[in-house]
């Protein structure tokens, strides 16, 4: 049984999904989550209030889910909501900052990959303005 319940508008509303939780279950708010962080079989959220949850679910499922709606896989640990990307700093490990400071590293081999997916997101954004 699949607990995921989609709730998504023609732009009105953002996207919610059903999370199940130890205290039962909850819907999350994607544009209020910062980024959800893999924790071997569970996964830390982490939202713009300064909340966190931990929920029995791999990050692979988030990203399946999230990806399509502008969260960026910056390493095998870590994946971002591209709105709070402040910016990408080029270091011997590259790090995106994020609107709340917190750095988050990227891998390597991803490196190309978030910069061109974040050059996307953003010319995007800018086309939909105009």
């Amino acid at each position: 049984m699949s607990f995921i319940h989609h709730h998504t508008s023609a732009g009105a509303y953002p996207f919610r999904f059903l999370l199940p939780t130890c205290k039962g279950h909850e819907y999350i708010d994607s544009s209020l989550l910062i980024r959800v962080e893999a924790i071997s079989n569970y996964s830390k959220l982490f939202f713009s209030d300064g909340s966190t949850i931990v929920v029995a679910k791999v990050l692979a499922w988030f990203e399946q889910l999230l990806a399509p709606r502008g969260f960026v896989r910056l390493h095998r640990s870590h994946l971002v909501n591209s709105t709070f990307i402040k910016s990408f700093k080029q270091q011997r490990t590259p790090v995106a900052v994020l609107l709340n400071n917190e750095m988050v590293s990227v891998a390597k081999r991803k490196k190309q990959a978030v910069k061109s997916s974040l050059s996307g997101l953003y010319l995007l954004q800018d086309k939909e303005v105009v």
